[in-house]
């Protein structure tokens, strides 16, 4: 498991923006961050490489945003790698809420994704042979 922080932010002009500033401020560095909004606002979430001073200086800042684990793969970069995986999770009954790729290594993509049952999605991912980051 791995954590994202996801930040709520009024859908307005430069909030993104002003959430990264407070990063830079502080000297975290952003290692991944996906948005998906709404006509009112957004969830910006993202991975850093060190959440809990992210965090910590986010709330300071007034915004409002939580840490949220994510089950995190190493996924071959190849054409079917992704689809086999998700193929076997949804055969084991394991919800994917959502998920989105952060920096990977060599021939490897690395995804994340949030579900419910994080420990049954962990053991059908290494019943598939898939490494778990």
């Amino acid at each position: 498991m791995i954590n994202q922080i996801a930040v709520f932010l009024e859908n307005r002009k430069g909030r993104i923006g002003d959430c990264c500033e407070v990063l830079k401020h502080a000297g975290v560095n952003l290692c991944s961050m996906s948005i998906a909004d709404t006509t009112d606002f957004g969830i910006l979430r993202m991975m850093t490489d060190d959440n809990d001073k992210a965090l910590f200086y986010l709330k300071a800042a007034g915004f409002m945003c939580a840490a949220v684990p994510l089950v995190a793969m190493q996924v071959p970069d190849k054409p079917g790698a992704l689809a086999d995986i998700l193929i076997a999770l949804d055969k084991a009954g394991v919800n994917i809420d959502y998920l989105y790729s952060f920096a990977g290594a060599g021939e490897n993509a690395h995804i994340g994704f949030k579900t419910n049952e994080p420990q049954k999605a962990e053991k059908v991912l290494t019943e598939a042979g898939v490494k778990i980051i």
